[in-house]
């Protein structure tokens, strides 16, 4: 048996979707433990393109049981539309392939709306949100007034008396906002029906990943994110609402430390960001040019990435923080036509080095990049099936990455497909 944890080691959008699914070959249950539909993941199976919100990446295999822990926040209708659209392609998922945990928290109607309200709130300061209600959820289970699934699909005379005086009290807000006002008959309505399909799939997750684990079951968590969006670790407060590093893996899973055997960092061979916040490494020409390719599109919303060169200030702190084994690179091919690739080794700020992130959004906004620039390799890179035979430079690139983060590289990506990955 061996439970490994999969993490981005940026602000998301590594490419994680493609690792976890290339590792669930030879693991047994594959795990999501924080985020919301927030996330996405976008796999390339036989050809066919899945973006995946809520569900693990591991529903495209078959015999593989997937299980979205007490970390996650849930929106019910937005899980099963989910479901519904995997079935259309062919995808079947059942209570057999998918389990999700009875405290997992469900994000309400009036938490989009909440969070949308927020957002027009903070005018120039907005965080960037996806508007999916993810933070005023986690907010309401922090301030212990939130929903929770054993609440839907256990009690529903009591789940729809609280929801009727929440929507209530929210729409007094709304209102006063000139905002749209919610119908707590028809919100309830749409809950309850999704009530009756999800309650075969709600479980106590905890006692089901530590009964697979007796049974020498592997475990493979996906993480939901990247380091840099994680509420303690991240840029605040231009982050997301929850752990995305690898200690969320655990407390959203029930699953303890020391039953993890690998953390597996995904990092791009550049840097992307998608929402507002700082990004010391950002370069529009870049920018541009992965965007005519079409490429660098959020996965959830289809806003475009900004995009910018390697900055190992970031993935030397991430390695860090979550305790990384090793390191996934991913789109090496994105830079095979580079002539000059430079990398951003330190930060400058007030004539300071700094070889770790500020904890200050201001002074993150305000620090120098330091560059070295590497040679380019100039050659295409996405028919390689062999580290060794990857052009020298693409090798001299990725140890230098090795080097600086103290962390071996042991999968590298070269394209969308799950057979364009090298594995060392």
């Amino acid at each position: 048996m061996s439970n490994t944890i999969v993490i981005g080691a940026q602000w998301g959008d590594e490419g994680k979707g493609k690792i976890v699914d290339l590792l669930t070959e030879k693991v047994d249950v594959v795990v999501r433990a924080q985020g919301g539909n927030n996330a996405g993941h976008t796999v390339i199976s036989d050809g066919k393109e899945y973006i995946l919100h809520l569900i693990p990446s591991g529903i495209l295999w078959p015999g593989k049981m997937c299980v979205i822990g007490n970390g996650v926040v849930m929106d019910p209708v937005a899980l099963l539309g989910e479901i519904d659209g995997l079935a259309e392609k062919g995808i079947s998922v059942t209570p057999e392939n998918l389990q999700i945990s009875d405290r997992a928290h469900l994000v309400m109607p009036f938490h989009r709306q909440l969070d949308a309200f927020r957002e027009a709130s903070k005018g120039d300061n907005k965080i960037g949100t996806t508007k999916r209600g993810i933070g005023p959820t986690y907010g309401d289970k922090i301030d212990r007034v939130g929903f929770r699934l054993h609440d839907l699909v256990g009690d529903p005379v009591k789940f729809s008396e609280r929801l009727h005086k929440r929507i209530s009290d929210c729409n007094v807000l709304f209102e006063g906002a000139g905002m749209e006002t919610l119908d707590a008959e028809e919100s309830g309505k749409e809950l309850l029906e999704a009530a009756e399909r999800l309650a075969p799939y709600s479980t106590d997750t905890v006692g089901t990943l530590h009964a697979y684990m007796k049974e020498g079951r592997s475990l493979l968590f996906e993480g939901a994110q990247g380091t840099y969006l994680d509420i303690d670790q991240g840029t605040y407060p231009y982050v997301t609402s929850s752990n995305t590093t690898s200690g969320g893996a655990c407390t959203g899973s029930g699953v303890p430390p020391q039953k993890i055997d690998r953390v597996v960092g995904v990092t791009k061979a550049y840097t992307t960001r998608v929402g507002e916040g700082p990004f010391p490494t950002q370069n529009d020409n870049l920018a541009d040019r992965f965007h005519k390719m079409g490429r660098e599109f959020g996965a959830t919303t289809g806003r475009k990435r900004r995009c910018g060169w390697l900055d190992l200030v970031l993935v030397r702190y991430a390695a860090m923080v979550n305790g990384f084994d090793d390191l996934a690179i991913t789109i090496l091919d994105g830079l095979d036509d580079c002539e000059e690739i430079p990398i951003c080794t330190h930060y400058e700020l007030n004539g300071k080095k700094l070889m770790l992130p500020p904890a200050s959004a201001e002074d993150f906004a305000n620090v120098v990049p330091v560059y070295e620039s590497l040679p380019g390799w100039q050659s295409d890179t996405t028919g390689v099936k062999n580290f060794e035979d990857l052009p020298a430079n693409a090798k001299a690139y990725l140890e230098r990455i090795e080097k600086e983060t103290e962390t071996r590289v042991s999968m590298v990506g070269v394209g969308p497909s799950r057979d364009q990955t090298i594995v060392r």
